[in-house]
């Protein structure tokens, strides 16, 4: 029976490290802040070249180059190029008519996926910083001062943004208790080290991070492993912010979970010297704790949960870790039952970390299976 305990006590581990266990050790390691106090001149901002990357976008495109012209960096120090990842509608139509305010078009003819028509630009950007941005994301007029600002820096080789959502009525709608978390924990990361991973819809790095610019793996994650490789650290900067509308159709949202960890997996997986401390020393315990951790939780909990089955009677404590499982996944069915009762807090919450770790466990099946995803599909909202 103490095989079975021990099991136990691995599971829950395995449960609660990557949510708070790494959170407790980053905060008592010892923190830096990158970010610049003073602002540039404008004598003294960097030439930043913007890749918007496009897919099909024909019903959203003028609306995201208009949110781009309206930004305040000054005309003569930027360059705004569309990677068109070979569109089929009139994408590359649309974008031609900007031609005269400098809107460039890159198109790609193949459609190989968003990393392949993001190296396209790259090879054409005159920039110093190559900011990425999405379609869906709209930015604040001074985010490209912003990006210079933190710069400055020269330790700084990425910057990411922070997430927000935008309503039905445009308005900034409430974050959720995970964005806030995730936002919180990518803070706390980069406070310590550096990020491993950007925010995909909304990022800056330094040119020669984008030298080696794989098309197999996220964009975010290997800026990030690109930065560190480099010498460089990639930050957060709370300043910066990208807003994008929720997913009106909620179906459409697990499909999305599957495709990023899919994605996620296969990154890490080609890259398996991430994970080497004595080439990335800290950034390596970041990524375990981070990534692959995180991934594992859904086979922790079902370990778990049988575990607790088996020794529950032992001890009170186990008891009590296995009635509070069988609330919780009670309280998750009820969300999943229920949309009206899924806006409780109490409900929501449980039902959101089910629904997480069920895409996690769900992913990671397809791709033992063989399930790669090859091409760049954005989430229409």
């Amino acid at each position: 029976m103490l095989t079975i305990e021990f099991l136990f006590l691995l599971s829950l581990l395995g449960v609660t490290y990557s949510y708070f266990i790494y959170p407790i050790i980053l905060l008592v390691l010892p923190k830096h802040n990158l970010l610049p106090k003073n602002d540039l001149e404008n004598n003294t901002l960097p030439f930043i070249t913007l890749i918007i990357t496009a897919y099909n976008e024909e019903n959203s495109i003028k609306e995201k180059i208009q949110n781009t012209l309206e930004t305040t960096y000054p005309n003569e120090q930027r360059e705004i190029l569309i990677a068109s990842d070979g569109s089929t509608d009139k994408t590359n139509e649309y974008v031609n008519e900007f031609s005269d305010k400098g809107i460039r078009l890159v198109e790609v003819q193949e459609r190989k996926g968003k990393e392949n028509a993001q190296l396209s630009a790259i090879k054409q950007a005159k920039g110093s910083i190559i900011v990425f941005s999405d379609v869906a994301t709209r930015i604040d007029k001074d985010a490209l001062q912003q990006i210079a600002h933190s710069f400055q820096n020269e330790k700084v080789g990425a910057i990411s943004s922070e997430d927000r959502f935008i309503s039905d009525e445009g308005e900034i709608a409430g974050e959720g208790a995970y964005v806030k978390y995730e936002m919180w924990l990518r803070n706390l990361e980069c406070s310590v080290n550096s990020l491993v991973g950007l925010s995909g819809s909304f990022f800056a790095a330094r040119k020669e991070v984008c030298e080696d610019w794989s098309i197999n793996v996220p964009s975010d994650f290997n800026t990030a492993l690109n930065c560190v490789s480099k010498g460089f650290i990639a930050i957060s900067n709370p300043k910066l912010l990208g807003y994008y509308p929720n997913i009106k159709d909620e179906s459409k949202e697990y499909p999305r979970k599957l495709r990023t960890v899919i994605r996620g997996i296969a990154a890490l997986f080609s890259t398996p010297q991430v994970l080497n401390p004595f080439k990335f020393g800290l950034f390596s315990f970041q990524v375990l704790s981070h990534k692959l951790m995180r991934w594992a939780v859904p086979w922790f909990m079902i370990s778990l949960f049988i575990t607790s089955l088996m020794v529950w009677d032992n001890h009170i404590l186990f008891a009590l870790i296995f009635i509070g499982q069988l609330l919780f996944y009670g309280i998750g069915l009820i969300g999943l039952i229920s949309k009206s009762l899924r806006s409780n807090t109490l409900i929501k919450l449980p039902f959101f970390f089910i629904q997480v770790n069920m895409a996690l466990f769900h992913a990671s099946i397809l791709y033992l299976f063989g399930k790669r995803i090859t091409k760049w599909e954005p989430s229409k909202r």
